[in-house]
Parts: C-alpha cells; sequence; structure tokens
C-alpha cells in the first residue's frame, strides 16, 4: 500500500469529523444534509492518504475541495479537520518559506466562495487564529522530536562506549590469564632446566603458545580501546578490570565460553523458554575472545527472546565451518520489542537500556571481523546468525 494505517486512520477521521460538523451545520443552516457537501467532503479527506509523501500537492487538493465546497454549497465553512492535518503536515516537513505561503493560502482559500462576500472580520480573525494554532502545535512536535532524536543518539553512543569498555574489560583478564600461565610456564621450566627434559619442553611449548595468543587478544584489546576516546574508555579498562588473573597458581579462564553453552541453554529451559542446542561440525579449540563473543551473543538472544517472543520455543546451532564458526539463535514467537522493532534484537542484558540488544553483538562481531544477521522470521519469530572467522580481525591484520 503507498500509504500507512496510520494515515489511514487519520483520514478516516478527519472525514468522520468533517462530515458529522458539517451535518449538524447544514441541518441548523439550511435544514438538509446535502448529498453533494457529503460527498466533497469525503473527497477532501481522501489526499490526507498521500500527506507524507507528497504534503503539498495534498493541501492543494484540500483547498480545492473546499473551495468546490463553497461554491456548491451556499453555507458558511472555514477550517475543517482535514485542512488542519493538511497544512499540519506541510509546516512539519517543508522549509520555512513554503510553510508560511502554505498558511497564507490556508487561512485565505477556504473564505473564497462563502455566501457572505466580503468575509466577515470575526470569521477572518477565526481563521488566522486556526492557522497560528496549527503552526504552533507544528513547531512544538518539531523541536520535541528534534530532543527526542538527540537524545537516542547520545543512548545510543553511550551504549556503544559502554559495550566496548565492558569487552575490554574481558579481553584484559582474557590477556592477564595468558600472562600470567605463561610467567608460571617459565618458572616451571627455569627450575626443571637440570632435570627431565621433556617437561622443559612441554613448558615452553605451553609457554609459546600462551604467548601467541595473549599477543593476538592484546591486539584485540588495544583495537577496541583505540576505537573510542582514550578519556572516556581506556580508564575504565584499566588495572582494575584484571580481576581474573591470580599470582599464586594457574588461574581459571576468565570468561565464560562454549563450554558453558548448556548450562545457559538450560536456564533458559528453566526460565520457561524451552530451548535446545545443537552443536554441528568437528568441534575445536577457539581462541578465548571468540568463544567469548560466541557466548555473549546467544546469551543476549536468548535473554531477549525470553523477554519478548512470548511462550515460544528457541534453539541454538553452534556449527564449526572451516575457518570460521557459526551461532544461530532463533525463536518462532510472536513478541515485538521496542527500539529495533523486533523481538531479540532489543533490550540487551548489558544494563544499557531497551532498543541495544544488537548493539553488544554488533560489537563483538565487528570486533573479530565476523558478520551479524538479525532479523524477524517469516511466518513469525527472531532469528540472530552470526558467523565468526576463528584467527579474529585484529589478528589478520596484524598478519
Amino acid at each position: 500500500m503507498p500509504w500507512t494505517r496510520n494515515d489511514a486512520l487519520v483520514a478516516v477521521g478527519a472525514a468522520a469529523v468533517d462530515l458529522t460538523g458539517y451535518s449538524l451545520a447544514s441541518q441548523n443552516d439550511l435544514g438538509r444534509v446535502p448529498v453533494l457537501g457529503c460527498l466533497l467532503m469525503l473527497v477532501s479527506a481522501l489526499p490526507l492518504l498521500a500527506r507524507r509523501r507528497a504534503p503539498l500537492a495534498v493541501l492543494a487538493a484540500v483547498l480545492l475541495a473546499g473551495l468546490a465546497l463553497n461554491l456548491s454549497v451556499p453555507m458558511e465553512q472555514h477550517f475543517n479537520a482535514a485542512l488542519i492535518v493538511a497544512l499540519y503536515t506541510v509546516v512539519r516537513s517543508t522549509r520555512k518559506a513554503v510553510a508560511a505561503v502554505s498558511v497564507l493560502a490556508g487561512v485565505t482559500v477556504p473564505l473564497v466562495g462563502l455566501a457572505t462576500w466580503p468575509p466577515s472580520p470575526l470569521g477572518l480573525a477565526g481563521n488566522a487564529a486556526g492557522g497560528a494554532v496549527v503552526v504552533a502545535a507544528a513547531l512544538v512536535m518539531n523541536r520535541w522530536q528534534r530532543e527526542i532524536e538527540a537524545n537516542r543518539r547520545l543512548l545510543a553512543d553511550r551504549a556503544v562506549a559502554a559495550e566496548r569498555r565492558r569487552i575490554a574489560r574481558e579481553l584484559h583478564d582474557i590477556v592477564a590469564h595468558h600472562i600470567t600461565t605463561m610467567q608460571l610456564m617459565a618458572g616451571g621450566a627455569r627450575a626443571n632446566l637440570g632435570g627431565d627434559p621433556e617437561v622443559v619442553r612441554d613448558a615452553l611449548v605451553e609457554l609459546e603458545g600462551s604467548g601467541r595468543m595473549a599477543l593476538r587478544e592484546m591486539r584485540q584489546l588495544l583495537d577496541v580501546l583505540r576505537a573510542d576516546d582514550e578519556a572516556q574508555v581506556a580508564g575504565p579498562a584499566g588495572p582494575a578490570a584484571g580481576a581474573g588473573a591470580v599470582a599464586g597458581g594457574v588461574p581459571e579462564a576468565p570468561q565464560p565460553g562454549i563450554g558453558d553453552l548448556p548450562r545457559i541453554v538450560a536456564e533458559s529451559s528453566r526460565a520457561g523458554l524451552p530451548t535446545s542446542l545443537d552443536i554441528r561440525g568437528e568441534a575445536r579449540e577457539l581462541p578465548p575472545s571468540v568463544a567469548l563473543a560466541v557466548f555473549r551473543i546467544v546469551q543476549e538472544a536468548l535473554t531477549n527472546a525470553r523477554k519478548y517472543a512470548g511462550g515460544a520455543r528457541a534453539s541454538v546451532v553452534l556449527e564449526y565451518e572451516g575457518e570460521t564458526v557459526r551461532v544461530d539463535v532463533a525463536d518462532d514467537g510472536a513478541g515485538t520489542g521496542t527500539g529495533t522493532g523486533t523481538g531479540a534484537g532489543t533490550g540487551a542484558g548489558t544494563g544499557t537500556g531497551p532498543g541495544y540488544g544488537l548493539v553488544g553483538m554488533r560489537e563483538r562481531v565487528a570486533l573479530h571481523g565476523g558478520t551479524l544477521d538479525a532479523g524477524p522470521v517469516a511466518g513469525g519469530g527472531f532469528r540472530v546468525a552470526a558467523r565468526l572467522p576463528l584467527a579474529g580481525a585484529a589478528h589478520g591484520r596484524a598478519a
């Protein structure tokens, strides 16, 4: 359809108001309700269906229909609902000069062809007051919408910055974990220099692997920190974030990963969203930051499916594909969220408010040079699909 449902409702509402007012006025003034006048009232409201696409043409059509009504039925007619809506749309969507000419036309043209000519000062003042009210309402609404848009952009920027700080803290913990492992392996190799050479060799191999992984994660961490203003991002991701490393021994992996997917799937099922997990392909060890990104994507998608899907079922598919890993989270619910206009893509669990669930997912996927597709599914439901290269974007650029 070339118009929206709201446009149709506005046109129908304006036609109903104008017909009601015209019927009462004509019955009072003429003692009858002219059929031609009712038809012209309907015709004047019909162009409102296209008011967003061609506001000036719609205003011209409404004014012409009103002029035809004035010339056809000898009774007083001034501002009607169709003219108010058309003029309001023009003032909101056009330049000031065009809006001023349109207001002048909207005030004067309805006075042409009236039963009494020239129009009375009271009628002219009434039209002028009506035009002034329409202009004031349009200007207030324009200013309010500009403020809403500015606030929305500010909240989106804050959500992006908050997600980058969160990712930076998580990567900091991963790097600290690997560096601590390197320190312990180096100490173990030094302690066994005069003993079993195989033990020394194994320790050095582990040390080399941890060093290579730490260097890769460090590059990604620097990419995150450089992506935003240092005063806003680098500070919160400083040494206080490195709580995952323990100096007294080999620390546990500081952040969740692929092995934690069954746990959050089970939690989702217990929370009222029956969820299945399907792992395809030959499983392999993923870089910690990639595994963490997969975990967070699944976690946020399931969280939002529980919020908005409304008694649906969900499925999680993790597939290893050569040099990439793919994760697919889908639900069959009919609920919708806010912000993005879709269910699973809103209201991330990051505490940044509704509408920013996809912000965090896209930040994580972009960090690794992957792709993310999210949107409603034909037949109902919502789907989030991410594909991540195993090497990571930062590592690829460094190579």
